[in-house]
């Protein structure tokens, strides 16, 4: 199995749900149903700053990170899979898979 990293994205004018609790349970749901394949059930993040060669911008661009979740599945299809049933998709919600390159560090 692979490591796969699910990078959550919101728009820049995204407005949590006014129903929070309910939306965390069908989250905290989601990640047990994940069992073993989620190896580092990650972090949401809040407003960042985007550094770059010119500069420090605020919030994150078009499309900011919102937060992340490692995963091990078998293929990029099984991972896309995975990223399919969250929560997250239903607030209207974008999520970014990527494969672990493995690289030597």
């Amino acid at each position: 199995m692979s490591k796969f990293v699910l990078a959550y994205h919101t728009g820049p004018d995204f407005n949590p749900p006014a129903d929070g609790p309910k939306h965390m349970e069908e989250w905290k749901a989601w990640m047990a149903g994940l069992g073993d394949k989620a190896v580092d059930p990650g972090i949401a993040v809040g407003p960042s700053k985007t550094v770059a060669p010119d500069g420090v911008t605020d919030g994150g661009g078009p499309n900011p990170l919102a937060g992340y979740t490692v995963v091990e599945a078998d293929s990029m299809e099984a991972a896309v899979e995975i990223a399919k049933a969250c929560p997250h998709i239903d607030l209207g919600g974008t999520i970014e898979v990527a494969p672990d390159m493995e690289l030597p560090m």
